[in-house]
């Protein structure tokens, strides 16, 4: 039970339904949250009709002092274990060689390069997209504190990798966007080091015909952020990313469909898009907007936002659910510019926020005993660094003019905002019930049996003959911990009660993936410069 500070109120709390079985993003996370009274703890949150408390839940001792910098260093490196292709001179993960180099030539298309997005050896377009967009994001909001680290080129380099895939997928073909290398089901009957895989590198695409509206949104508006992010450095890498993502943007506005029904067999259930792709539109014409100044993007914004969901509210942001992320980046436009047509999406997050605040009338969320957010089961780590950086990036809108958030009677202003996000950062640093680190290779105690192929492995410089699809079994059931450690990961982290299994074969918990780390750069980037 975690110690309660002086603030405490008495008001009941409300949680969401039991978790499903789905890995990464459930259909039930996009549905409607029926409150429910609870004068116990049950299994997988917190349900209490005495205390709620305004800290959030957090243990006694809070007053923990991180290196925000070193893990903000560390988040960033993690990029570089992820990395497909040939790798560069400049490579800092040494224990990494060079892999996929023939991506795409079974379509004679040049697909090498990209990031395996998490354990396996996989290259899944929307979550490497979002990747892209977030690390975007980041740098836009945070790189001068990045900067100030000394990890800003670092941040440059890892957004570079994604978009310059990326662009080879826009690029390749008219009407076409390349989706995914590698067939899922088969690299997962191995394990195998990326640089011994020999597992079908199968390419998948989608075209008018079979259409993939939301991944090809999700990819217009990684590359439309990150041309903001080039665009006095490089100003014609900016335009060309900035050109593609427009070309990318109209491909899947006007030929519209999900690409989980294009692709069902090899998306599903890996990355299924649950929530449609009418929130990847409205998020892609918002970057869109945002990079190009273009008014025919807020006229699409105008004209389309209620049919692609800007009055509905959603309380979480993924690789797959855009909606609250989008009306965050809109509500800018109305906070520091006062454009009239977006106070709306100011309205809509300030929802969001309440719904993240114990005792607001709006409250939605479960944190565990020991204070986390807690969603579900799978991976619950990323839907808890993308909430800490909404809000963050909310809390600098809010600073810009003084603004604030009302909860019904209760105001909540961007010192309140940035407290909350970082009870977060910081429980995932180790302040928290079990004292561990959930960010690999920082602090004393970490996980370190990773669910990563290429951590858990011997690496090719310490093991030079092949490990075939079957040999490499014996590592991932093996007891003894990664022999390469795989630095600044953040893996799917505890349950509902904060326990943790340092297990490889425990997916869940002990998969990292590079849209869990993306969005802990910005929040990273923002504690490590700012003084607190």
């Amino acid at each position: 039970m975690p110690s309660f500070p002086s603030y405490c109120f008495q008001r009941p709390t409300t949680t969401y339904p039991s978790s499903s079985p789905y890995k990464f993003s459930p259909p039930h996370l996009h549905k409607p949250i029926k409150e429910r009274r609870r004068s116990i703890m049950e299994t997988g949150g917190l349900f209490f009709t005495g205390l709620v408390c305004l800290c959030l839940l957090h243990s006694a001792s809070s007053a923990s002092a991180f290196n925000y910098g070193d893990a903000l260093a560390k988040s960033i490196l993690f990029f570089e274990g992820q990395r497909s292709g040939k790798l560069p001179a400049d490579q800092r993960v040494t224990w990494r060689g060079d892999s996929a180099l023939s991506d795409g030539s079974s379509c004679n298309v040049d697909l090498v390069g990209g990031y395996y997005d998490a354990g396996d050896n996989i290259k899944f377009g929307l979550p490497m997209a979002f990747t892209t967009t977030m690390l975007a994001w980041s740098i836009i909001e945070f790189g001068e504190l990045m900067q100030g680290q000394g990890q800003l080129a670092h941040a440059e380099a890892a957004l570079r990798w994604g978009t310059d895939y990326l662009l080879k997928a826009a690029t390749a073909a008219p009407d076409t966007l390349y989706v995914q290398v590698a067939e899922p089901n088969q690299d997962h009957h191995c394990w195998e080091r990326p640089e011994d895989m020999d597992t079908p590198r199968n390419v998948y695409k989608v075209t008018s015909q079979n259409p993939g509206s939301d991944v090809a949104a999700e990819t217009a508006a990684g590359l439309a952020a990150a041309s903001i992010v080039f665009k006095n450095s490089d100003p014609t890498y900016s335009s060309k990313l900035l050109r593609t993502a427009t070309q990318v943007f109209d491909f899947a506005n006007k030929y519209r469909g999900s690409y989980s029904d294009s692709l069902s067999s090899v998306v599903c259930p890996f990355y299924c898009s649950y929530s449609g792709y009418n929130d990847e539109l409205l998020w892609g014409a918002s970057w869109l907007h945002q990079a190009s100044q273009d008014v025919s993007y807020m006229s699409y914004i105008e004209s389309n936002g209620h049919t692609l969901g800007a009055e509905n509210d959603d309380y979480s942001f993924s690789w797959d659910d855009k909606r609250v992320g989008t009306k965050i980046l809109l509500s800018k436009g109305f906070l520091q510019n006062k454009i009239g047509e977006l106070q709306l999406y100011k309205a809509h997050s300030d929802n969001y926020i309440c719904s993240l605040v114990p005792g607001s009338s709006s409250f939605q969320a479960q944190y565990t005993p020991g204070g986390l957010l807690y969603k579900e089961g799978d991976s619950n780590l990323q839907y808890v660094t993308s909430a800490s950086f909404l809000l963050l990036t909310y809390a600098k809108y809010l600073n810009s003019n003084g603004g604030s958030v009302a909860c019904g009677p209760t105001k909540i202003n961007a010192a309140n905002l940035i407290s909350i996000a970082k009870k977060q950062v910081d429980y995932i640093l180790g302040n928290n019930p079990a004292r561990m680190s959930y960010m690999v290779g920082f602090g004393g105690r970490y996980p370190q049996h990773v669910h990563h192929r290429g951590s858990s492995l011997p690496s090719v410089r310490a093991h030079p003959s092949r490990i075939g699809c079957d040999g490499g079994f014996q590592y991932l059931y093996s007891a003894a911990a990664n022999p390469n450690v795989l630095v600044g990961a953040v893996v799917g982290g505890p349950d509902g009660q904060d326990n943790f299994a340092d297990d490889r074969n425990n997916y869940q918990q002990s998969e990292p993936a590079t849209y869990i780390n993306a969005p802990m750069v910005g929040a990273l980037a923002f504690f490590a410069g700012t003084p607190m």
